[in-house]
């Protein structure tokens, strides 16, 4: 069996004949595989989905209790027959519920990761490398330049922020699904006990993290508090509410922005942000390398990002390389700024 018997691109997404089954399609399918609730990759209105526990529950949160027909969970590590094509679920490290999915059949295995990340996040489980013969990665941040830090050295700046600028509102802008309770999951384990504000658009998602049993601590939503509590506090918001007249109402807000693109000084400068916090959920130019390598695979598929870059890396290391160029895919990060 050739890769391309198992997997192909199409304009709907990653398509398995075998199985009959899509990968994230990005328009309505009969029957759709999801890597994770980012809105790029799980879209409502698909016939049947197969997708973890976690993933399941915030499309529903997000689209309503019939974002779909059917819907079956996935069990992480535990094979499913489809077609003639054994399909898993491996964590990928990206948000909660996220995976990557492994197609098997007559000796090919490919595995389909999705977004994913290998820094330490206390909200969801680690990425999990897969032995496969291809392997299909994404490409965010895949530019020698992107070298993520230390997440923990990146709140400790918050953390010296608040201590220095009792007096201010610290307002963070995060992406609303994971970014956010990664971020108020760190601030905790940093020490930071007193509650954490959150913007109305945060609410949902949060407290499902915390109904799979996330430890979060205190939170408030900022429309039931004065603004005069908000001195000091850590207040979480999507990017794009820090710019708006909500936000004016705090006192002294301090922007602060947490994104992997934070890197970048222009596009630091770009965002506003008195503090750039360079977080991200996706893996960096040496961690893509690193899990690349780790799965073994002789051939490598790059769905989304930066594609030149990473194929022509897995080029020179000997690798067959190719760029599905994948339309309706993009960094969350950058789409909610």
């Amino acid at each position: 069996m050739r890769p391309s018997d198992l997997l192909i691109p199409t304009p709907s997404g990653l398509y398995c004949p075998p199985a009959d089954v899509h990968v994230d399609p990005v328009r309505p399918v009969e029957r759709a595989l999801i890597t994770h609730a980012h809105s790029d990759h799980a879209r409502a209105g698909h016939r049947q989905v197969l997708a973890t526990a976690e993933t399941l529950a915030i499309m529903a949160a997000r689209y309503g209790d019939d974002f779909c027909e059917t819907r079956q969970t996935a069990i992480l590590g535990q094979t499913l027959g489809l077609g003639g094509v054994d399909v898993t679920f491996h964590p990928a490290g990206h948000v909660l519920g996220s995976a990557q999915i492994a197609f098997e059949a007559q000796g090919l295995r490919i595995v389909a990761s999705g977004d994913y990340k290998r820094q330490a996040d206390p909200t969801c489980l680690p990425f999990e490398p897969i032995r496969c013969d291809v392997f299909i990665s994404e490409a965010t941040f895949a530019l020698p330049v992107f070298h993520h830090p230390d997440p923990r050295h990146e709140i400790g700046k918050l953390m010296d922020s608040l201590a220095l600028f009792p007096e201010r509102a610290h307002l963070v802008g995060a992406y609303s699904l994971g970014k956010a309770q990664r971020i108020i999951a760190m601030a905790r384990q940093a020490g930071h006990q007193a509650p954490i504000y959150l913007h109305g658009a945060m609410e949902k998602v949060t407290r499902l993290y915390q109904d799979f049993g996330i430890e979060l601590g205190a939170l408030q939503l900022v429309r039931d508090v004065k603004p005069a509590v908000l001195a000091g506090a850590i207040v979480l918001c999507p990017p794009s509410a820090a710019q708006e007249v909500w936000s004016r109402k705090m006192p002294e807000p301090l922007s602060v922005y947490a994104s992997g693109w934070m890197r970048i000084r222009a596009r630091a400068r770009q965002s506003g942000a008195e503090l750039p916090l360079v977080i991200s959920d996706h893996a960096d130019w040496p961690d893509l390398q690193r899990s690349i390598l780790e799965t073994g695979c002789s051939e490598l598929w790059v769905t989304h990002g930066q594609e030149d870059a990473l194929v022509h890396w897995a080029r020179s290391r000997g690798l067959k390389a190719q760029p599905l160029h994948m339309i309706g895919y993009g960094d969350e990060e950058g789409e909610e700024a």
